[in-house]
């Protein structure tokens, strides 16, 4: 059996066995306008499932209200239970199994407290990521604090499972909060907690060892983490291999390697210049356009896409581990399917290519294309802000904007 030919295979991860190896990774859909799900969502994981993939991934499922970064995401509790029910249902239909990323933001959030209430975070301080909202600082999570939050993770995943998804996956890249625990950049606690690359992960580690108790007989119990945080002084593929070993020996069963961070490189995680004017636009005040503003002097130049943009890191996480891992970045064609699968990654995980035709995976697998047509311009980027939700600018059937102000 060829290379590319293995990624159209069954695999077991935990509990649940998957068609194939083909994950639509969790990637923020802006399908929740009001804070709850809607129809648009539903179609949207419907149509991923109709499309050939072997889990469809629900992005950021807030553990708790304070866990939100914008207001058009929802929290995963008793209300919202019933509308992602009936999401599971439809993709269960369909044959495909139903992730729940379950996120909490920490200091990564536009969304203000109580007056004068500071978020959460590993290390207490300037707050970079409130850049973009005017929230300067952040406080230090104490113990009793780390306890309350990782039960509201473990509560997260036991509502997940009530409303019939398979797996959990929960967040730890990308600068929320568990990735404020592990990357140098926000961790610099001087208890257990800090220092080392083994103690930045202890925190996120024991998350998911409550994750796993909570849930882990019925259900996948993954992760996605950061194989670099793709900024000088930031976490590295060596940490996220130490990281995910502390993982795998908690009872984890799957990884997904991400990389880069939402304020300090966004550019790392998507491999090529961010959308900046089509971003402006979203803008809903002075300091949106300033932090807009700001990322473009940030932003370096002459960026410029490449397919498996993660997988010299990801090697790095390979090597260290033997549980199931799946590599996230530039994965459009036939051959960088092949590279992965020789490479001993175990899964795929996708989004924009799935953004630009919900069909690419059964297209693949008979033949009828050999690479995506996704230009990655990463102007689906902007579109989590647009009315009718994430989509591709390309598309010949944009979404219908009726289905994302409907309630599940």
């Amino acid at each position: 059996m060829s290379s590319a030919a293995t990624a159209f295979t069954p695999i077991t991860i935990g509990p649940i066995t998957l068609r194939n190896r083909f994950i639509r990774s969790g990637a923020n859909e802006g399908m929740s306008p009001t804070g709850h799900p809607t129809l648009a969502l539903l179609d949207h994981h419907r149509r991923m499932a109709r499309g050939g993939v072997g889990m469809t991934t629900l992005a950021y499922g807030a553990i708790s209200p304070a866990g939100l970064t914008f207001s058009h995401q929802y929290v995963i509790n008793r209300d919202t239970v019933p509308a992602l029910r009936k999401i599971t249902n439809a993709v269960h239909t369909e044959g495909v199994a139903a992730c729940l990323q379950i996120t909490h933001a920490g200091a990564f959030t536009q969304l203000r407290g109580a007056p004068g209430a500071t978020p959460p975070s590993a290390s207490g301080g300037f707050n970079i990521a409130g850049i973009l909202s005017g929230i300067l600082r952040k406080h230090a999570m104490d113990q009793a604090e780390m306890d309350a939050i990782a039960t509201e993770f473990a509560t997260a995943a036991t509502l997940a499972r009530e409303a019939g998804f398979d797996a959990v996956e929960i967040h730890m890249g990308h600068g929320y909060l568990l990735n404020q625990f592990t990357s140098p950049l926000d961790n610099h606690r001087k208890d257990n907690f800090g220092g080392t690359p083994a103690n930045r992960a202890r925190y996120p580690v024991n998350v998911l060892a409550r994750v796993k108790d909570a849930v882990g007989k019925t259900m996948a119990v993954t992760a996605k983490i950061n194989s670099t945080d793709g900024v000088a002084k930031g976490a590295t593929g060596e940490d996220a291999a130490i990281l995910a070993k502390m993982l795998q020996d908690a009872g984890a069963d799957l990884l997904t390697l991400s990389g880069g961070r939402n304020i300090e490189s966004p550019w790392a995680l998507f491999s090529g210049p961010m959308p900046i004017a089509d971003l402006m636009k979203t803008a809903h005040g002075v300091i949106d356009r300033l932090g807009f503003l700001a990322l473009k002097l940030q932003q370096p130049r002459n960026l410029a896409f490449r397919e498996l943009y993660f997988l010299e890191e990801a090697r790095k996480v390979r090597a260290a581990v033997t549980m199931p891992l799946s590599l996230v970045g530039g994965i459009k064609s036939r051959a960088s399917v092949a590279r992965a699968m020789a490479e001993g990654f175990d899964c795929l995980s996708l989004a924009r290519v799935l953004f630009h035709d919900a069909n690419f995976v059964r297209k693949l697998e008979s033949g009828e294309i050999e690479a995506s047509g996704c230009t990655s311009c990463n102007r689906c980027v902007a579109k989590i802000y647009a009315p009718a939700g994430t989509e591709c600018v390309l598309s010949s059937t944009p979404n219908e904007l009726a289905l994302n102000q409907q309630l599940a």
